[in-house]
């Protein structure tokens, strides 16, 4: 059977909205891989991979992404960085295979919300082990960071499942999936608020992507200070206070919002 071309593959895997959706579609998405994953959905629509298959595999990546983190130096936040990339791709492949195939279904959709919790918590746990040393023989680890990087991980699973949970109270309720224009708040002081929010994007530094390259950032400044780990320390420390913040402002935006009426 011959492969497709990406003309043919282009309307039916992107269908008109995918790369607008508002909180269902990365930047990084939007900016390229979108355009990569339709050059490797050519080599796998045709073959007997099933994207169930491709979202564990893009799991997998995820969380070697947060082990590679444990190798010391540049080398491992550059890893990291490049797994989260992978992780990135297959995200991508395995709900356009769906498409293409008509294999669509509740359980990818569910393995797919998984996929992205344990990923990008497994990459914050990473950080945070990173930063505790743990190859350092002679004072041992420093737990506190470890412990720091794993509340960032636990904020950016709250942060999901808030959203994630507006979709299970509607659903309960019997009222239909939340509209994009429900996520306004109602308090013109909390839109006002949320719209400076948006404009710094600082909330996007624990998802993992952002996470990553931040990640490969502060390493590149652990090496050009001369070894060491204060810039992991510090970035683990803001990580995790981003995540504690917006943990805690995404749920009073849901609150404030008509998403739950």
């Amino acid at each position: 059977m011959s492969r497709p071309s990406v003309a043919e593959l282009r309307p039916v895997v992107h269908p008109e909205g995918v790369k607008d959706r508002r909180s269902g579609e990365h930047w990084a998405g939007r900016l390229y891989m979108r355009e990569i994953s339709l050059r490797v959905d050519r080599y796998l629509v045709n073959t007997r991979v099933t994207p169930n298959q491709l979202t564990y595999l893009m799991v997998v990546a995820g969380v070697l992404a947060g082990a590679a983190l444990l190798l010391p130096g540049l080398a491992g936040a550059l890893l990291g960085a490049l797994l989260i990339q992978l992780y990135l791709l297959l995200d991508c492949v395995d709900g356009e295979v769906a498409r293409w195939r008509r294999q669509t279904s509740v359980t990818g959709v569910y393995l797919d919300r998984i996929g992205h919790y344990l990923s990008e918590a497994a990459l914050l746990v990473g950080f945070g082990l990173r930063g505790a040393d743990l190859w350092d023989g002679s004072e041992g680890p420093e737990w506190l960071w470890a412990f720091l990087g794993t509340l960032a991980a636990l904020g950016a699973i709250l942060i999901k499942a808030e959203t994630d949970l507006v979709d299970v109270a509607r659903s309960r309720s019997g009222l239909t999936a939340v509209k994009d224009e429900a996520a306004a708040p109602r308090s013109s002081g909390l839109a006002l608020a949320r719209r400076a929010a948006a404009a710094l994007k600082f909330h996007r530094l624990v998802g993992g992507v952002e996470a990553s390259l931040f990640i490969l950032l502060v390493a590149i400044g652990d090496l050009i200070a001369g070894g060491g780990l204060f810039w992991t320390r510090l970035g683990i420390a803001v990580l995790a206070g981003i995540a504690i913040l917006q943990t805690l402002l995404h749920l009073v935006s849901i609150l404030a919002s008509s998403r739950l009426r």
